[in-house]
């Protein structure tokens, strides 16, 4: 769509709905801003919008802005049963979110990735390797890059890697990836996508307009995303740790596309099943485009892991400290809990996604981790799904501060302090990484 011809409408002004309209404005279009929320930034950035021509929609004047707008634009955090969405579909008029936007302005081979759990790690792994390997790349999406952001950038030649939320995908209808990856599914984002068919459902939006000229790279060892082949008019690519599949796959070590021996897994920074199954969807993306080995094993080796994703932020006192903000799911502890080597005391908890405890609960009993320490809105649900599984080892604060310093005095030499809460940030913090580096502050203040 061309900015100039169309009239705008950009409900939300966070990071995505900013950088859409700014796109739109600095481009020579008219465009509509609408915010809810309140904040400092938010503010700065509605003045910024205002200051190159936007302009800004109140509750009263909102019916009169859709009627003088063509296209709605909605950023990711909004949800798509927002009431001025309905009024634009009631209105018979287009919506499109950020990144659907985002990509409609250019058309660069774009590769997408999708699924519950290792979205970011693939992405970034993906990105590493066709940057050793000398192609332009960029990075956009829901890894914290809006698409709208980066369009300057963007040439024809231009690699796009995209992490794809099912916010976003809640607003897609055209986009077409080359190369669309879906690495797992389980539960998450319940609160906004009320049952596990619509998630499911909309995950799988992803492939639909794939055509024979396009790829598909699925996770064979996920029944539901191994599912998703049906039908699929794409060619299908698979990834395994358990089976020689056509694709990418783990054996004995090493790791293989279309039974090409690539790495062996020592040779490599990856550490953890997750992060094989990670690696092995950047290898089968890589391999795709023509990427030659030499450089996929370069990026493997240099692989630094992703901010906020079991990261080691310090060591005291023989006390080791874990940043895992990012698992903001009960899928994603589980596997960071399982990740752990030494005696763990973990911290749980933050704003909840309409799942359930009892799993992670049963898996806390099964690893490392001899004490629990419960924080955030979720501290009920978890206590009583503790108590259930016969988990009587946990301590419940509902202050984030006091959550990291029982953990430390719990902690003795040769322990490690483990935050991967399960839950979001959102009732303490702005987004995970805040409630990460709010970690790692804490931490620093803990006794040495």
């Amino acid at each position: 769509m061309y900015v100039k011809s169309q009239v705008f409408f950009v409900l939300g002004i966070s990071k995505s709905g900013f950088a859409a309209a700014k796109y739109i404005l600095g481009n020579g279009g008219e465009c509509y801003i609408y915010e809810e929320l309140k904040s400092p930034k938010i503010d700065r950035a509605i003045d910024e919008l205002t200051g190159m021509g936007a302009m800004r929609v109140s509750k009263e004047s909102e019916d009169e802005a859709i009627d003088a707008s063509d296209v709605l634009v909605i950023s990711p955090g909004v949800p798509i049963n927002h009431g001025i969405a309905i009024k634009f579909k009631e209105a018979g008029k287009r919506i499109v979110g950020e990144a659907e936007f985002g990509f409609s302005q250019f058309f660069p081979p774009t590769i997408a990735v999708t699924g519950t759990n290792g979205k970011t790690t693939t992405v970034t792994l993906i990105d590493g390797i066709f940057r050793e390997a000398g192609q332009k790349c960029v990075a956009v999406g829901n890894i914290g890059v809006p698409v709208c952001e980066k369009l300057s950038e963007i040439e024809r030649d231009t690699v796009c890697v995209a992490e794809i939320s099912s916010f976003q995908l809640e607003s897609m209808s055209d986009f077409k990836p080359h190369i669309a990856c879906i690495t797992n599914i389980s539960p998450d984002h319940l609160e906004r996508h009320y049952t596990m068919g619509n998630y499911i459902y909309l995950k799988r939006r992803l492939l639909k307009n794939l055509k024979e000229s396009e790829y598909a790279v699925l996770n064979y060892d996920d029944a539901t995303v191994k599912s998703f082949a049906e039908g699929l008019k794409a060619e299908t690519v698979w990834v395994s740790v358990r089976e020689k599949v056509s694709g990418a796959y783990f054996s004995e070590g090493r790791l293989y596309f279309d039974d090409e021996p690539i790495t062996t897994l020592g040779e490599t920074a990856i550490r953890g099943e997750h992060n094989v199954y990670n690696a092995l969807f950047a290898v089968a993306a890589a391999k795709i485009m023509g990427i030659n080995n030499e450089s996929i094993v370069s990026a493997l080796k240099n692989f630094k892991g992703v901010p906020h994703r079991v990261e080691l932020v310090a060591e005291k006192r023989g006390v080791r400290y874990f940043d895992d903000s990012k698992a903001t799911n009960t899928a994603s502890a589980i596997t960071a809990i399982h990740s752990m080597t030494s005696p763990t005391i973990l911290i749980l908890g933050g704003s909840e996604k309409g799942e359930k405890y009892e799993e992670l609960f049963e898996a806390i009993k099964l690893s490392e981790v001899k004490h629990t320490v419960i924080t955030g809105t979720s501290r009920f649900n978890m206590f009583e799904a503790a108590g259930k599984c016969g988990v009587s080892a946990v301590t419940v604060t509902g202050d984030f501060r006091s959550a990291v310093k029982i953990a430390d005095m719990f902690a003795e030499e040769g322990d490690a302090v483990l935050l991967s809460p399960a839950c979001a940030s959102f009732d303490s913090f702005g987004s995970f990484e805040e409630r990460g580096e709010t970690f790692v502050k804490l931490v620093e203040e803990c006794r040495n």
